[in-house]
């Protein structure tokens, strides 16, 4: 993805203003700050680009989905419901909550199927996670209508989304909690960070406290404040910070690139009878990060993409034999492979992996393919690209 694509001038002047006050760290060091508080200043300018009432940044995006569950009280034995194509961070998060992950299937939007999700709740589920993985969404009217009406908790994995939007809401902001990820391959990056955005003041300073060991943040004087409850130490530095706020500034314009880029992919991919789409919920707009396509079935599929690779043509994935994305292939998951023992409730209470029917899910990954969006690239190259990989699938169909 591209921020690390378009680094210059904007994010060395927020790093150098760090740098020359010499205070990395977020919180305290008033004097020696020159005025910089970089983390605070990108928070207050992420809630307004992303329409929330708050934003509260933190050291990963898997720490921010931690603590976005933390700050609306999931603990010990709740019931988390996730997608099977997600990645690990996912019910790494919940599990180090000690809560359960459920894993449900997905549908032709690449997300949580709704329908599924109403055969998963049981009377321990508290929350339902959608990934808007690949850049698209989850069908999230029927998701949040199924949270309404038995008490759930929406909280959207938005970390391979951001720019998205449904109903014309930023993605992350349609729950009641949304997460966002600003790592090194992320459409905006601070190298390693995170957001959680809500529009809850609740909510919103339950993960400040969290984020840093419980501090209530009351005063100016860091060594007595107090400490209402138990937190942990998830915070970003002010050098991270930095870089994101030179990222946010290019925001837009990565954006425009990435649906200029798809478009043209998309429109060469269009003509083959065969390719079809992954479907996108009615006023839902993609961020363009990816395209998502099918292939008519499992064999097609992978010929076209040992194909792909053999002419060259990079950033193509199928994820249906992911390490990190598809649940398949997580035996440190399936197989409880842990240093320390698991937490009780979730040795107890995680599914069976060897029983539990994903035959759903399976048809839908084993025909996609799914091609990254690089903003470094220029017009011609994918142009040229597009064109190439039209005649690579044809000449396995």
């Amino acid at each position: 993805m591209p921020g690390f694509e378009v680094f210059g001038e904007e994010e060395r002047k927020h790093v150098q203003d760090v740098l020359d006050s010499g205070i990395l760290m977020r919180y305290g060091f008033d004097g020696m700050r020159n005025g910089h508080y970089k983390a605070q200043e990108f928070e207050q300018k992420f809630a307004k680009l992303m329409g929330a009432e708050f934003c509260q940044m933190t050291s990963s995006g898997t720490s921010a989905l931690t603590v976005a569950l933390a700050s609306a009280g999931i603990g010990a034995g709740d019931e988390v419901i996730i997608p099977t194509f997600t990645f690990v961070a996912t019910f790494e998060s919940i599990i180090a909550l000690g809560a359960v992950p459920v894993l449900c299937d997905i549908d032709d939007t690449l997300c949580l199927n709704p329908e599924a999700v109403k055969q998963k709740i049981t009377q321990n589920t508290r929350v339902i996670m959608p990934v808007h993985m690949c850049g698209s969404m989850a069908d999230l009217n029927p998701l949040k209508t199924i949270c309404e009406e038995n008490n759930l908790i929406l909280l959207e994995d938005a970390c391979q989304a951001i720019g998205g939007t449904y109903n014309g809401k930023q993605l992350g902001t349609i729950g009641d909690l949304g997460c966002f990820s600003f790592d090194f391959v992320k459409t905006i990056t601070c190298g390693e960070g995170g957001a959680v955005v809500t529009n809850s003041r609740s909510y919103a300073e339950n993960a400040d406290k969290y984020q840093d060991h419980g501090h209530d943040h009351v005063g100016n004087d860091r060594g007595a404040e107090t400490h209402p409850f138990l937190g942990y130490n998830y915070r970003i530095s002010e050098l991270h910070a930095a870089v994101g706020l030179g990222q946010l500034e290019k925001f837009e314009d990565v954006l425009k690139k990435q649906k200029q880029y798809y478009t043209i992919l998309r429109e060469e991919l269009r003509s083959i009878p065969e390719v079809t789409f992954r479907r996108v919920p009615q006023d839902g707009e993609e961020s363009h990060a990816f395209l998502n396509f099918f292939l008519p079935d499992e064999d097609t599929t992978r010929k076209a993409h040992k194909a792909i690779s053999n002419a060259g043509v990079d950033a193509c994935f199928y994820w249906f034999d992911n390490n990190w994305h598809y649940y398949k292939k997580w035996e440190h998951l399936t197989e409880q492979k842990s240093l320390g023992r698991l937490p009780s409730d979730v040795r107890a209470n995680l599914q069976d992996f060897k029983t539990t029917d994903f035959s759903a899910s399976d048809a839908w990954m084993s025909r996609t393919i799914s091609s990254l969006i690089k903003v470094g690239w220029t017009e011609d190259e994918m142009k040229h690209r597009a064109q190439q990989l039209k005649q690579v699938i044809l000449s396995v169909l």
